[in-house]
């Protein structure tokens, strides 16, 4: 823990099209090497994807698949007295967004499909849903912590 003054969390902008900080995240954890337009084409083509897929507005499918992918809790691992225990801790909204977003993208590109547009919306309709590779692992992370309430008086 740093003894300096607080980390200034950066502000970040509205994406353009919809005007929503949860798409801009989204856009810029897609970034890669800096190319940020190529991201939200990426993005955009999801989304245009998922209206002619599930005939609903897209916007309320990503935002229902971000909800249902973010963990509510999760374990940390404790040094107490020489052993490790895995401590389960709440998850802050912050965090519960950026790890909903790592799982999406990181889940959706080891999808089959063809293009990274097509995998994307294919894993936002499946985790809007409440199945799929990214539910699955919060179902782990839920279960892990579950298994681990006994080490809650751990918390720190």
């Amino acid at each position: 823990m740093s003894r300096r003054k607080r980390i200034v969390k950066r502000e970040i902008l509205p994406d353009p099209k919809y005007g929503s900080m949860e798409v801009a995240a989204f856009i810029n954890g897609l970034l890669r090497r800096g190319k940020r337009s190529t991201a939200e084409n990426i993005f955009y083509d999801a989304l245009n994807i998922i209206e002619t897929k599930a005939k609903s507005e897209p916007l309320e499918i990503f935002s229902k698949a971000m909800k249902n992918v973010g963990p509510v809790v999760e374990v940390k691992s404790r040094r107490v007295g020489g052993s490790t225990y895995q401590v389960p801790i709440e998850v802050r909204p912050a965090r519960r967004q950026a790890v909903a977003i790592r799982w999406l993208i990181g889940y959706a590109s080891s999808r089959g499909e063809k293009t990274m547009s097509e995998k994307l919306a294919s894993e936002f309709l499946a985790a809007s849903k409440g199945e799929g590779s990214s539910i699955k692992k919060r179902d782990d992370t839920h279960k892990m912590a579950e298994a681990n309430k006994a080490f809650a008086h751990f918390r720190w």
